[in-house]
């Protein structure tokens, strides 16, 4: 399998020259290196989220050793049947999220990774959420059954008030069979903002006779058209806030910085076997392409380029740069015009939608940077964007704060800041630019 790709072919017309070939034959010597060099990492040290993919399918139920205690055998049998029954694709992945971890504490960021590892698809992951007795669900596609907002709505269900998590996750896997997460959610939380009537009415009648007069008092009553309402406004603040959080589960967590930076780190030998896929990949597409000579030639430079980042990739920046090179080569590839390149706050997010102004912090020049979909919501809501971090002076840093001089990426933006059409992130490599960032 390694010598078919010793001759990554391009154009088919007989104005091949000597150029091509020599590059036919170093690309040639980089697939080699990819895909002979880089399964014993992978095989040595399997990632986290690698680990409980593999046992989930096993089994649908996932605990982890330190919380069998909480969760024994018989319950995770129950469990087991209970998700064969629906005949919905329903994962319980139920790992400790301790801030810091694999996952920066975050349990979207755990479904993310180990439905990747799991190889996509529609899917329904339960996990732990980030409150005490709370669970978290994420499913593919988004609210095709409703399951984020039927393990939310558990959390606020008065019955299941200092119950386990078994019992809380059967809860949910029944509102998720049921379809009506949503409704369900609404009803659990209807009366967060509300006063609450009966209480009062109990209160006062065990005020005892003195109550009546005091509500009688004209200043009393001053006070509470006053502070009463002041004291309102902040507990239907803190309850809004409480709901907008579990709302919010379902996107990207943004900073602190060093919680993601621990979070990317921790799987960065998936990440890498990933990338290795990916250039060869991309070195087989081009190979056969049928497209204009110069085209496929854009994707051959881009695929040599992603070749040798990844030969010399030190941490999770640099592989993001091998899958930014492999878009350029598709975008070559592809018959669509001014292809958008990744997203600029995050390269690993995948393909922008739309470029939007925006300024970094504490600087007067504003730029035009590619966003996805979710970087553009999060910067119209003036929210701070999930954000690739690299390392300056030994402490985590968006990649975009590192001197341009010493990093391809900050100077380019993953594509963003290219110049124009001439200039790309393969031709950068090609000069030269990349071994910046290795120095």
């Amino acid at each position: 399998m390694c010598t078919d790709l010793l001759h990554p072919a391009g154009p088919r017309q007989s104005s091949a020259n000597a150029r091509r070939l020599r590059r036919a034959v170093a690309l040639g010597a980089a697939s080699v290196a990819l895909l002979c060099g880089t399964a014993a990492p992978s095989a040595a040290a399997e990632s986290p989220g690698q680990k409980i993919a593999d046992a989930l399918r096993r089994s649908p139920v996932h605990v982890d050793p330190s919380l069998t205690s909480a969760v024994d055998a018989e319950q995770q049998r129950e469990l087991t049947a209970r998700i064969r029954r629906s005949r919905l694709p329903i994962r319980v992945a139920l790992v400790p999220l301790v801030e810091g971890d694999s996952w920066g504490g975050k349990p979207e960021q755990l479904a993310e990774v180990v439905h990747d590892r799991m190889g996509g698809g529609p899917s329904i992951l339960i996990t732990l959420g980030n409150y005490p007795d709370d669970i978290s669900a994420r499913e593919w596609p988004s609210g095709a059954h409703q399951a984020f907002h039927a393990a939310a709505a558990v959390f606020f269900q008065k019955d299941m008030k200092g119950a386990g998590p078994a019992k809380r996750v059967a809860r949910a896997i029944d509102i998720i069979e049921a379809g009506n997460g949503d409704t369900v959610y609404a009803r659990a939380t209807a009366g967060l903002g509300a006063p609450k009537p009966t209480q009062d009415t109990a209160d006062g009648a065990g005020a005892g006779a003195k109550a009546p007069s005091a509500h009688g008092s004209p200043v009393v009553r001053l006070l509470s058209l006053v502070v009463g309402p002041v004291l309102l406004l902040a507990a239907v603040g803190l309850l809004l806030r409480r709901r907008s959080r579990l709302r919010d589960l379902s996107t990207p967590f943004a900073l602190p910085r060093s919680v993601f930076a621990a979070a990317r780190q921790a799987d960065e030998a998936g990440l890498r076997d990933r990338a290795a896929e990916e250039v060869v990949r991309l070195g087989e597409e081009a190979r056969t392409a049928q497209g204009a000579p110069a085209a496929v030639e854009r994707a051959l430079d881009a695929y040599a380029a992603a070749g040798t980042v990844l030969d010399r990739a030190r941490g999770v920046p640099d592989l993001a740069g091998v899958f930014a090179l492999i878009a350029e080569g598709r975008a070559a590839l592809s018959a669509a015009t001014a292809a958008l390149p990744l997203c600029f706050f995050h390269p690993l997010h995948g393909p922008a939608v739309r470029r939007i102004p925006w300024r970094p912090l504490g600087r007067r020049e504003q730029l035009r940077v590619a966003a996805c979909e979710t970087c553009l919501r999060a910067v119209r809501t003036r929210r701070a964007p999930e954000v690739l971090t690299d390392r300056r002076d030994g402490r985590p840093v968006p990649y975009f704060e590192v001197p341009a001089e010493d990093s391809l990426w900050a100077a380019t933006g993953y594509g963003s800041l290219l110049s124009g059409a001439a200039d790309s992130l393969a031709g950068r490599v090609q000069r030269g630019d990349f071994t910046r960032t290795q120095d």
